[in-house]
Parts: C-alpha cells; sequence; structure tokens
C-alpha cells in the first residue's frame, strides 16, 4: 500500500480506495486478512487512528469484516445499500471526474474510452 502525503485525497481516503481497489481486482479475496492497524500504521508511517479510521469505513460498507482480536478481512460481497443509494453514490464520485476531464479538454468518446480502459483494467484478475 502506498499513500501520498499532502495530496488531494486525505490519508484515510488512499487506505479506503487501495483495499476496495484490491478487492475489486482480485488482489484481495474473501477472507483475507488486512495488516493490523498498528501494523499499517508503522509501514505507511501514519498514526494509527488513521489506519482504524479507513478500517472502520470498510467494515461500516460491509467490505471487511472485524473479528475481534484477530484482526480486519476481506468480507463476503453484499450490496447493503439500496440501488438509489448506489446510484447517488455514483454520480458523487462521478461528477467530480467528468468535470475534470471536460476541464482538460477531453470529449465524451474519450471519457468513455479512458474508463472503459480503467474499468477493463481494475475488474481483470
Amino acid at each position: 500500500m502506498q499513500i501520498v502525503t499532502g495530496g488531494k485525497s486525505p490519508i484515510y481516503r488512499q487506505v479506503v480506495d487501495q483495499v476496495r481497489s484490491g478487492i475489486a481486482a482480485g488482489k484481495l479475496t474473501v477472507g483475507d486478512p488486512l495488516p493490523s492497524v498498528r501494523g499499517l500504521a508503522a509501514e505507511l508511517v501514519v498514526n494509527p487512528n488513521t489506519i482504524a479510521k479507513a478500517y472502520s469505513i470498510l467494515v461500516s460498507e460491509g467490505a471487511v469484516e472485524s473479528h475481534q482480536g484477530r484482526g480486519f478481512f476481506v468480507a463476503e460481497q453484499r450490496n447493503i445499500y439500496t440501488k438509489a443509494e448506489r446510484l447517488r453514490r455514483l454520480e458523487e464520485a462521478l461528477r467530480p471526474a467528468i468535470a475534470e476531464a471536460l476541464s482538460l479538454g477531453f470529449d465524451e468518446q474519450e471519457l468513455l474510452a479512458q474508463t472503459s480502459k480503467h474499468f477493463h483494467r481494475l475488474t481483470k484478475a
């Protein structure tokens, strides 16, 4: 796991996004353990509370399970949100990316091509 300090995205969000990406790409599968909070915090040289916050978000989203005294593990995928909520969250994530692409001069076809390319890259095992 790698983080960028001083970037746009907070460290806890970077951790959440990287775990999600690992799960989506099949690099992390159901039952795989995540590094301990203290261990990952030491590795990334961040406050353990930052990692605890990231893991808490992943647990609340259902991506990760916490087993008391044993740690955190990748959970079986399940939809904990309604279709409407998932669409709302998707739109919330897409809006700034599309705005950025437009401000960089990309047209719809270029944006769709890049989206498709990255979708396939992420979902191939």
